[in-house]
């Protein structure tokens, strides 16, 4: 069964495909059926650069137990960088 369950979303970094490094430009989530994990179903992460053709393309096939887990680890590390990037930023009592 094929679904419809699909979220873009705009995202800034880099991936890489068998031909190299390049910007990345959009998250892809889906959930269907997956080209190479054997599953009936699965999430699809897609990390992609549309202006630069198809081999700009890094992608994720998971189990959905595997997916929740990933979710859980960026927002454990999300917190954890917030909380770095708030204290680089606070500016020392003494220097006030």
């Amino acid at each position: 069964m094929c679904t419809s369950i699909v979220e873009i979303v705009p995202a800034e970094g880099a991936g890489k495909s068998f031909e190299g490094w390049f910007p990345v430009t959009r998250a892809v989530v889906s959930y269907d059926h997956p080209n190479h994990a054997l599953l009936d179903d699965g999430i699809i992460v897609d990390f992609v650069n549309p202006d630069l053709g198809p081999g700009a393309r890094a992608a994720v096939e998971l189990t959905l137990e595997s997916a929740k887990a990933l979710v859980g680890a960026l927002e454990r590390a999300i917190a954890a960088a917030e909380v770095e990037e708030a204290e680089a930023r606070r500016v020392p009592a003494e220097a006030a």
